[in-house]
């Protein structure tokens, strides 16, 4: 296969996809962030009754008028413990915010606007007018009222919402589940003994960091060596666990010990596309196994990471119904650029905001794809159109966010 162009790359791996049908009901504490699956309704008024905004008196709008006449105190309506009683003419309650307002009241007059007598009593020295800082029943929403909409990302004043309309549970959608794998014979955990051979296997956890903040699950595949009975036994394993995507790392090129391309064939992987014009990450792969999406990362440190943040991210997000984002920023070059290869570069660079509010742009002054440091440095993606003309300090630039 020739190098697809990465916005078509892009367009047949996100474009497609779809959030999955899948629903589940999750507790109030756990519903941040995911999507409403079904609309939610007001189970109760909110408030359910005329309450105070301001701590004050509760009164009856036609006794504070001029001339102010002192008013008999007969009682106490705090928040959790309502007055009982009614407000006759020339009788006030003490009254809290949030309080509800006692029958007989159509006005609080604010503490601050009152003179407290030696016989007990008080005495505005405002008027005040009816209605005044009471809060009416269902002002916020009423029962059966619309809170929230199918699809709604819900946000912490989302999940306020829905707690203060009567439910304990939520309606979402799943998560995608992502089978992630890495591959290769040099690869041992972190903490165990690295051979003279070996490497420690990093991506896997980089990976499995960015499909979780993408809004997906992880199934942890672990490491397999090359040979093509182990990652088989892996693929089998993400199919019965139902995964959605399954991930591999490494083992996508072409060389004699790149085994995930012949392990693919021969289970019938339906491949769209393998090798993409950008760097880092040209060795990106991307098929379907029945209804299991397939996403083949390089094993490079950089590469895997620039691939996954610009294809596997975007691509959980869609699938788990999250909004989506603009994958290209605008921003300002911070350093001067050379002309740029047949290839889409994607380089790791610091950014910063100027004095003016632009986003200045600096790529870190080594870009080889091995170098995890380097990527780990970098809060930002310069990107770069193949063939790209030299560029000076401040002209105009676009780049990716690693966030």
């Amino acid at each position: 296969m020739s190098l697809l162009p990465v916005e078509e790359a892009y367009r047949r791996l996100i474009g497609s996809a779809r959030a999955l049908g899948r629903h589940e009901d999750v507790p109030l504490r756990q519903a941040a962030g995911r999507v409403l699956a079904a609309d939610v309704r007001a189970r109760r008024t909110q408030p359910g009754f005329d309450a105070s905004a301001m701590d004050g008196y509760a009164v009856r709008a036609a006794d504070v008028q001029e001339p102010f006449a002192p008013l008999r105190l007969i009682g106490e309506s705090a928040a959790g413990r309502a007055f009982s009683g009614t407000v006759a003419t020339g009788e006030t309650v003490r009254i809290f915010t949030g309080a509800p307002v006692p029958d007989g009241a159509d006005a609080v007059l604010i503490q601050e606007d009152t003179e407290a007598l030696s016989d007990g009593t008080v005495r505005p020295t405002e008027a005040v007018t009816i209605g005044q800082h009471i809060r009416q029943a269902g002002v916020d929403f009423k029962e059966g009222a619309l809170l929230l909409a199918a699809g709604t990302h819900l946000s912490a004043g989302a999940v306020a919402l829905a707690a203060s309309g009567g439910h304990p549970v939520l309606p979402v959608l799943a998560r995608p589940k992502v089978a992630v794998l890495a591959t290769g014979d040099e690869l041992v955990l972190p903490g165990e003994p690295v051979g003279p051979s070996q490497i420690v296997a990093s991506n896997t956890y980089g990976v499995a960091a960015l499909v979780e903040a993408s809004g997906g699950d992880v199934l942890d595949c672990g490491l397999a060596p090359d040979r093509e009975d182990e990652i088989a036994a892996r693929l089998d394993q993400a199919l019965a666990a139902g995964a959605d995507i399954f991930v591999t790392i490494g083992g996508a090129s072409v060389g004699d010990h790149d085994l995930v391309g012949k392990v693919f064939a021969s289970r019938g992987v339906e491949l769209d596309f393998w090798k993409v014009a950008m760097r880092p990450g040209k060795p990106l792969m991307a098929g379907r196994l029945g209804g299991m999406r397939i996403v083949g990362l390089p094993g490079n440190p950089a590469s895997s990471m620039v691939a996954a943040t610009l294809f596997l991210g975007p691509l959980v997000r869609k699938l788990a119904g999250l909004p989506e984002r603009p994958l290209l920023r605008e921003g300002i070059l911070a350093a001067p650029m050379p002309q740029n290869g047949v290839r889409a570069d994607f380089v790791r660079s610091r950014s910063r905001v100027d004095e003016d509010g632009r986003v200045m742009v600096e790529p870190l002054p080594r870009q080889d794809s091995s170098l995890l440091s380097i990527y780990a440095a970098a809060d930002v993606l310069l990107f770069r159109q193949p063939n790209a003309p030299p560029a000076a300090s401040g002209e105009p630039c676009r780049f990716v966010p690693l966030d």
